[in-house]
């Protein structure tokens, strides 16, 4: 089974819709032993593309997105509550700027080669979101490479090159043209689809409709 993943590193839900598949994935692993497991890939989708590449100061964010701090904290309650739910600490707090994710899509993008995706993914959540993270700081993005599993010369060259840049905007823009409007969006086999973060019991139903009609298809 191959389930696609198309979400933003600075999207909350995005991150609680990983611990959900994670959740799901676990229970998928214990009902089905011995069996060949699904095999999750990410993809970019850019909350703010319009942003400049250093990003904007977080405060002037909340200011123009929720109309100042005390409606960013009433929405932001609901999100960490569910965050909590999942495992979440969330620290919204400590983030000082709301990034372009365009480099921190093309590390993703880039782990994918060595099979790190996921742990690549996991390392940019954690550092936004837990530690307030500077993801428009290409030095800053080096580092939480590094966690990942990346040698950081190498890292820091592709970086500062533009490699796959051209890339990510066009899956980017894939992503919209299909009718994705919102992020977390998963793919079941190409098939499924399934929006939001979902808790684990609604992706595993999805996950054994896929499996059903895989199993039923011809070989």
């Amino acid at each position: 089974m191959q389930i696609d993943v198309i979400s933003d590193v600075v999207c909350p839900w995005c991150y609680i819709g990983k611990r959900n598949l994670e959740s799901a994935l676990a229970a998928w692993r214990r009902d089905h032993p011995g069996e060949e497991q699904p095999v999750v890939r990410w993809h970019p989708f850019q909350l703010n593309p319009q942003l400049p590449g250093g990003g904007v100061p977080r405060a002037e964010y909340i200011a123009n997105k929720f109309g100042g701090p005390q409606r960013a904290k009433e929405i932001y309650a609901r999100v960490s509550n569910a965050g909590a739910r999942a495992g979440i600490a969330f620290a919204f707090d400590r983030i000082e700027v709301q990034p372009n994710t365009l480099d921190a899509h093309r590390l993703i993008h880039h782990a994918g080669a060595g099979g790190i995706q996921d742990a690549m993914a996991e390392a940019l959540f954690q550092a936004y979101f837990l530690e307030g993270a500077d993801l428009s700081s290409a030095d800053t993005l080096a580092d939480i490479a590094v966690r990942a599993g990346f040698e950081r010369n190498e890292i820091s060259a592709y970086l500062a090159s533009d490699e796959d840049k051209a890339l990510i905007e066009d899956q980017d823009q894939h992503a919209r043209s299909i009718g994705v409007e919102g992020v977390p969006f998963f793919i079941f086999n190409r098939r499924y689809a399934v929006s939001g973060a979902q808790p684990p019991e609604a992706i595993l139903d999805v996950m054994a409709k896929a499996q059903e009609e895989l199993a039923a298809a011809p070989q």
